[in-house]
């Protein structure tokens, strides 16, 4: 839904922004929207998946050994920015077409980690900014809208079925958000998602929606769950919610 190009810039502007939003902070701030996290625990985990995804992709697998402690007297910002600079590196290095080893059975290619990387960034960021206190930097619509595919399509309808993990209650609930609609369907031993037309989302049992960046944070648990507009069968969108909890922690 957005340019590969676009998603490279996209990484190192919000990588920068996440650096530089935990700068002056207090490594031990809590984030409230991860219990038990702090920024400077949030700042190394994202520094540490940059090198994580920096490894699978030499290795061409998901690698054994990869992860490198802070140095030293580093800090977390400067272990994060050390990591954002590699990272970049290899992936503007090969075109987004590209063949890469991923965990996504849907994508094996390169922008495929420029997609996900560009998202754990930003969601990542929020949290920093929120932690520290700080006003939280507008995420453009048009990122915003690729997020929210990229949650229901990746994190719902794929980590979930890996995890064995379905709801309780049968039924589907349509996402609506600048003009683009998805439905999603979970119950006793279905967890699926897909884009969809206005006209099919229709006939869903329940609906969430809200601008873009809204809906975005809502489905990555960063808003709280009457933070969008519902219709329909208010349980089962609450089911959604519940669901990508378990499916993005």
């Amino acid at each position: 839904m957005i340019e590969h190009s676009r998603l490279l810039d996209v990484l190192g502007v919000e990588g920068e922004l996440l650096a530089s939003s935990a700068e002056d902070a207090s490594e031990d701030a809590p984030v409230a929207m991860c219990p038990g996290m702090t920024i400077g625990g949030t700042v190394r985990h994202v520094g540490s998946v940059y090198r994580l995804v920096v490894a699978w992709l030499d290795e061409g697998r998901r690698p054994g050994d990869w992860h490198r402690d802070q140095e030293p007297g580093e800090s977390a910002v400067a272990y994060q920015r050390d990591a954002l600079r590699v990272l970049l590196e290899r992936l503007a290095a090969h075109p987004p077409d590209e063949y890469a080893s991923t965990w996504w059975p849907a994508d094996h290619t390169f922008g495929f980690w420029r997609r996900r990387m560009a998202h754990e960034t930003v969601i990542h960021r929020t949290d920093v900014q929120a932690a520290a206190g700080l006003e939280r930097t507008e995420i453009a619509e048009d990122l915003a809208l690729d997020g929210v595919d990229e949650v229901l399509t990746l994190w719902f309808a794929q980590k979930l079925p890996v995890l064995g993990l379905s709801g309780t209650k049968a039924g589907t609930v349509a996402v609506r958000t600048g003009g683009q609609a998805w439905v999603t369907r979970a119950g006793p031993g279905e967890t699926t998602a897909w884009r969809c037309s206005a006209r099919e989302a229709e006939g869903a049992d329940a609906t969430v929606s809200g601008d873009p960046a809204q809906v975005y944070l809502w489905l990555w648990g960063r808003l709280p769950l009457t933070a969008v507009v519902f219709g329909g069968e208010f349980d089962l969108a609450g089911q959604l919610w519940a669901l990508l909890r378990l499916a993005t922690r």
